[in-house]
């Protein structure tokens, strides 16, 4: 996460607008920067009341173009996303006021509750943490919303992949061929779509090795949409790869189906969602790393993070291909 102004600071005109959305009385005492993010700004901000009791927000604000997406439509399909969830049994922030074109703020801003929990990126108490993942994901596809999200989207084609430096050439250019064939056929469900350890947080007190864990809420549904399963749940597979080794990887596949998830029934399908998850990895390793290394996992480099992707990958071939 960038952080223009100073730790926590909040530019004046957003300040204002996020003081029209408080309560009569009460009044920001505290910002804090939060880390993770890539192209947005992360905020916690402590509001205090007459009373004096205090609450916590979170301010997203976009300061720099996102390479996805415009800022006006991840705001409004986050802000929608945390209206539905407040309904079902998915754990959510919940919104509070969006500024999706920057008419108030300085730049589009999204406003929301606070979540108590903490993400949790160390190898230790992983064995316990990947079922709970795992049932989490099964919850959210379970959310029926009254009208979809928009498809899915991928975020690489077979054209503009470039394999990581050191890739086992061979390997890499079969691996480019599966997701060059037409996408499998599948039947939707509503997808987080960038679900991964550093989007869920757990109980503080439970979030080690010492359990069992206790997921406490999921964070980030700028991305949510209509797809298949299987693409969220090669998202997180990629994730769990490269920060904890490709075994992992290929784990949670597993602890999906033992949750309930329904999984494509084909090898090859199976093997052509977490191909074109994990192939988008490779033109953007350091901007992946960088919040897991700002957040303890120092020994994550660009390079060693590239060294686990192209293991992956190998190891998805041998294990579907």
């Amino acid at each position: 996460m960038t952080d223009h102004d100073g730790a926590g600071a909040v530019r004046p005109l957003t300040l204002d607008w996020v003081g029209r959305q408080l309560n009569a009385g009460e009044r920001i005492v505290g910002t804090e920067a939060l880390h993770g993010g890539i192209t947005a700004e992360m905020r916690r901000l402590t509001v205090a009341a007459p009373d004096g009791g205090v609450r916590h927000l979170v301010l997203r604000t976009f300061v720099e173009p996102s390479f996805v997406d415009p800022a006006e439509e991840m705001l409004n399909r986050e802000a929608d996303a945390l209206a539905l969830l407040a309904g079902t049994g998915v754990t959510a922030p919940g919104p509070v006021a969006v500024d999706p074109t920057a008419a108030h703020c300085e730049y589009p801003s999204l406003l929301m509750t606070h979540l108590v929990g903490r993400t949790v990126l160390e190898d230790g108490g992983l064995e316990a943490r990947v079922p709970v993942l795992a049932r989490q994901l099964v919850a959210i596809h379970a959310v029926r919303p009254a009208e979809r999200p928009r498809e899915y989207q991928a975020w690489a084609s077979a054209d503009e992949i470039v394999p990581v430096p050191g890739a086992d050439a061979a390997v890499w250019s079969a691996a480019i061929d599966v997701i060059r064939k037409p996408a499998p056929p599948y039947e939707g469900r509503f997808l987080h779509r960038d679900f991964h350890p550093g989007n869920v947080l757990f109980e503080a007190e439970r979030a080690g090795p010492v359990g069992p864990p206790r997921v406490t809420g999921v964070v980030d549904w700028v991305q949510n949409s209509w797809g298949p399963a299987d693409l969220d749940v090669a998202h997180c597979s990629t994730n769990l790869a490269l920060l904890h080794g490709p075994a992992w990887g290929l784990r949670f596949a597993e602890a999906y189906e033992e949750a309930g998830g329904v999984l494509a029934s084909a090898a090859s399908e199976r093997l052509y969602w977490r191909l074109l998850d994990a192939l988008a990895f490779a033109g953007g390793v350091r901007w992946v790393a960088r919040p897991w290394r700002e957040a303890g996992r120092t020994e994550l480099t660009t390079r060693a993070v590239e060294e686990r992707l192209n293991a992956y990958v190998t190891a998805l071939m041998e294990a579907l291909g």
